[in-house]
C-alpha cells in the first residue's frame, strides 16, 4: 500500500473549475448535485442505434472560444491579457479532453484568484497534474476512418496532439505560465484521485507551492460505449436516461459513460492566507493501494479499497468517527456497488450513524478519468457549504446494502455541518485511491 504524508507542510483547496454534464462550471455542476437534477440523456455524438446502450452523459452547449467572464494575466500585468480559453484554430489543434479540461483548468486558476499575485509568485513553483484514462478516443476513431477513406496524406498533422493523454497538462502550462512539474497520471478511473494525491503530496514536501489538479474525459464514442456494453457493464434503461444511474438501487444494471473534466487549486496554506485566499477545504490525506485480485472486478468486500480508505484517514491525523460524508465511488453496476458498501461499513464501523454516504454519478455519471475529482468536488463542496449532495433515484435499496447501515442519502440533499469528508475513486486493473478534506 502506498500512504503519502501531506502533513509536513499544509495544504488547503484555493480554486475549483468544472465542465460536466450537470454544468458548465463548477457553481452550475455544483447547483445541479444539491438540487438532484440528472444531466444524462440519450447519445446525440452519433447515432447509438444498434448499441443495447444508448445513453450518456454529454457535456452540452460548450464552446472554449467563448471571451473570459474577466481577462486574466498570467505572465504579469503588463502582458498580453488571456481572453479566452482557446482559439479556433486550438480546437482543430487539440482533442476533446483538453477542450473540457483546459477550461476547467483555467477556471480553477481565475477561481483561485492567483492571478492578481503573479508578480509575486514564482512560476517554477507552481504545477500542474492533470490525468486522463483513455485519451483521445474520438479523435483516434475518426482519423482512422479519415485514413482508410483517404489515404496517409489526409491524416492531421495535429493527429498525435490530439490524442497523447499529458498534451492537456502541456497545454494548461502553457497558457497559464505554470513552471514546475507538468504530468498526467493514467490510472483508469482513479486517474484523477491518484493525480490530487500526488500533487498534495508535492507541496507537502516543498517541491512547490501551487499544483492544478484533477483529471478530465472525452470517451462518449462508438468504440467505447459498445466495448463497454459488450462487458455488460452500461445500464440499458434508454426509455428514462436521468434515471439510469442508480447506485444501491436494487434496480441497477449499470454505469452511465460521461464526459468531462474537474480542476482543483492545491496550495501551500501559509503562502495562500498571506495573500488573503477563499479556502474551500484543506486537503489532509491520501491513499492509494492495489487490490492484486482481478482487473476489472473489487475484490471481496473492497478489501484493498478499505485499505485506501483507512490510509487517507490515517494520514489525515483523523478517525473515523471524525468523518462526517464519504462521497463514494458508486458507479451504479450490480456488483461494484455493494463491496464498496460494504468497505465502507466496515471502516466507519463504529460511526455509521452518523455517517453520510452518496453517490453523485447518479447524476453526472461516469467521467473515467475524470471521476476521482468529480467525486472530491463533491466532498470539498459539502465541507465548505454544509450541503451534501444526494444519490438520486434509489427509490429501492439493495437489501444487501440496506443490511450495511449506512446512509445512503436518498434522493434529496442534506444540509448538515461536514467537519470532513472522504471520496473514493477505484479503477480498472484494481487501483484505488481515496482522499480526505476537511474545514480549513
Amino acid at each position: 500500500m502506498s500512504q503519502t504524508s501531506v502533513s509536513s507542510r499544509r495544504v488547503v483547496i484555493t480554486g475549483l473549475g468544472a465542465v460536466t454534464p450537470c454544468g458548465n462550471t463548477a457553481a452550475d455542476t455544483w447547483a445541479s448535485l444539491i438540487a438532484g437534477r440528472s444531466g444524462l440523456g440519450r447519445i446525440t455524438r452519433f447515432d447509438p442505434t444498434g448499441c443495447n446502450a444508448q445513453i450518456a452523459g454529454e457535456v452540452r452547449d460548450f464552446d472554449p472560444t467563448r471571451p473570459l467572464p474577466t481577462p486574466l494575466f498570467p505572465r504579469g500585468a503588463g502582458s498580453e491579457p488571456f481572453t479566452q480559453v482557446l482559439t479556433p484554430k486550438d480546437v482543430k489543434k487539440f482533442g476533446r479532453f483538453t477542450h473540457l479540461g483546459a477550461a476547467a483548468a483555467v477556471e480553477a486558476y481565475a477561481d483561485s484568484g492567483l492571478d492578481a499575485h503573479r508578480a509575486s509568485l514564482n512560476a517554477e513553483r507552481m504545477g500542474v497534474n492533470l490525468g486522463v484514462g483513455l485519451g483521445g478516443l474520438p479523435e483516434m476513431e475518426a482519423t482512422h476512418d479519415t485514413w482508410k477513406a483517404g489515404g496517409y496524406r489526409k491524416i492531421s498533422p495535429f493527429f498525435i496532439i490530439q490524442i497523447a493523454p499529458n498534451l492537456l497538462a502541456g497545454q494548461v502550462s502553457l497558457l497559464l505560465d505554470f513552471r514546475g512539474p507538468n504530468m498526467s497520471v493514467a490510472s483508469a478511473c482513479a486517474t484523477s484521485g491518484h493525480a490530487l494525491g500526488e500533487a498534495a503530496a508535492a507541496i507537502a514536501r516543498g517541491d512547490v507551492d501551487v499544483m492544478l489538479a484533477g483529471g478530465s474525459e472525452s470517451t462518449v464514442t462508438p468504440l467505447a460505449i459498445g466495448a463497454f456494453a459488450q462487458m455488460r457493464a452500461l445500464s440499458t434503461r434508454n426509455d428514462a436516461p436521468e434515471k439510469a444511474s442508480r447506485p444501491y438501487d436494487a434496480d441497477r444494471d449499470g454505469f452511465v459513460l460521461s464526459e468531462g473534466s474537474v480542476v482543483f487549486v492545491l496550495e501551500e496554506r501559509e503562502q495562500a492566507l498571506k495573500r488573503g485566499a477563499r479556502i474551500y477545504a484543506e486537503f489532509l490525506g491520501y491513499g492509494a493501494s492495489a487490490d492484486a485480485y482481478h482487473l476489472s472486478s473489487l475484490a471481496p468486500g473492497a478489501e484493498g479499497s478499505a485499505r485506501a480508505m483507512k490510509a487517507a484517514i490515517a494520514r489525515s491525523g483523523l478517525s473515523p468517527n471524525d468523518i462526517d460524508y464519504v462521497s463514494a465511488h458508486a458507479t451504479s453496476t450490480p456488483g461494484g456497488d455493494g463491496e464498496e458498501a460494504t468497505a465502507i461499513a466496515t471502516v466507519f464501523a463504529d460511526n455509521k450513524a452518523n455517517l453520510h454516504v452518496s453517490g453523485v454519478k447518479s447524476m453526472v455519471g461516469h467521467l473515467l478519468g475524470g471521476a476521482g475529482a468529480m467525486g472530491a468536488f463533491a466532498a470539498t463542496k459539502a465541507v465548505h457549504e454544509g450541503i451534501i449532495p444526494p444519490t438520486i433515484n434509489l427509490d429501492n435499496v439493495d437489501p444487501a446494502c440496506a443490511a450495511l447501515g449506512l446512509n445512503f442519502t436518498p434522493n434529496t440533499a442534506v444540509k448538515k455541518e461536514v467537519r470532513a469528508a472522504l471520496a473514493n475513486s477505484f479503477g480498472f486493473g484494481g487501483t484505488n485511491a481515496s482522499v480526505v478534506v476537511g474545514r480549513a
